[in-house]
């Protein structure tokens, strides 16, 4: 942001003009040169002769507006904001087991899984993120932060077989209400994918929401899995990878079970598209209002207007004395 503190002065550039023009008017003395011959009048006239009259003229108007400009007191903004509230701690808690590879969702569900969710963090403001992958257990992959770009970069490298294969949906959901434990944010939040039931793990899922309940932290559960069968790529025996037809088997009750427990929803994600207007619309739902300060400090910048004017004086000055030397 650009401004004059005392933009009043600015008024004074419209006096330089005028100023030059009264001088030229009823300034002239009756000093004269009387010349022998009127080519060299006529010479006096054009070329050189129209530099002496006006160049210095030109730059001391120059440098008077510089100084005026100065006067003014240009200034340069720079803006601070101090965050009052604390936000929304939420927790993204992702399913890497290798039915994730199932590709009923483009390009297949965890490369769809991991770019919602990325894009789901690059849109939160002044929230911190935390990130937890599971398979046969669960680990907590990034703590909460407010450097979302760490946390899109370790959601951006997530993978099947980085993890003991399995379903702990159980331990995922406990895993991340841990990190929520020590919270004293404003709202606490939750949000699990997953793509099956829980099958491994010490502790189930409705234990885990009972355990989230108890902290005040509500849970989004996401089943993302077409309905019927979904083409997965399996290892052949022979080399290379084949593809066979597993059927979808997501435990669509227990998720809806933990998701209402803790006052949260449950969503079917069948689709890319519709995995993405889930998180969108999780989004929407965890907005809180953010009380902010700001805080505009300004520099001056009437140095540099000062700094030219000088220069422009003392060309003038030197060019009269010099080059542009005339007569008296």
């Amino acid at each position: 942001m650009f401004r004059f503190d005392d933009p009043a002065v600015l008024a004074l550039l419209l006096v330089i003009p005028v100023g030059f023009w009264l001088r030229r008017r009823w300034g002239r003395g009756s000093a004269s040169i009387v010349y022998s011959r009127v080519d060299q009048a006529r010479a006096a006239a054009t070329g050189e002769g129209w530099l002496v009259r006006w160049v210095p003229t030109m730059l001391r108007g120059l440098a008077l507006a510089a100084f005026v400009v100065a006067l003014a007191r240009p200034q340069t903004s720079i803006a601070t904001e101090n965050v009052l509230t604390e936000g929304i701690d939420i927790v993204l808690v992702l399913d890497v087991s290798s039915s994730m590879l199932a590709e009923d969702l483009e390009p297949n569900r965890i490369d769809a899984a991991k770019l919602v969710a990325s894009d789901f963090v690059g849109g939160r403001r002044n929230d911190r993120l935390g990130l937890v992958a599971f398979a046969g257990q669960a680990f907590t992959q990034a703590p909460l932060t407010f450097d979302y770009g760490v946390v899109q970069r370790l959601i951006a490298e997530l993978d099947v077989g980085m993890i003991e294969d399995g379903t702990a949906v159980g331990m995922g959901l406990a895993t991340a209400v841990k990190r929520l434990e020590a919270s004293e944010a404003e709202s606490k939040v939750v949000v699990l994918l997953t793509d099956g039931r829980s099958n491994r793990g010490e502790i189930g899922p409705v234990t885990a929401a009972q355990m989230a309940q108890a902290l005040g932290v509500r849970v989004y559960t996401i089943g993302a899995g077409s309905q019927g069968t979904a083409r997965v790529p399996v290892p052949d025996p022979f080399g290379g990878t084949r593809y066979a037809n597993m059927r979808v088997d997501i435990d669509e009750q227990t998720l809806t079970e933990v998701a209402e427990l803790t006052g949260g929803r449950y969503f079917r994600a069948t689709d890319a598209a519709s995995l993405a207007a889930i998180y969108g619309e999780i989004d929407e739902l965890e907005r809180t209002e953010i009380e902010v300060q700001n805080f505009t400090r300004f520099e001056e910048q009437f140095p540099l207007p000062l700094g030219v004017g000088f220069v422009l004086l003392m060309l003038e000055l030197v060019l009269v004395q010099t080059a542009l030397r005339k007569l008296p």
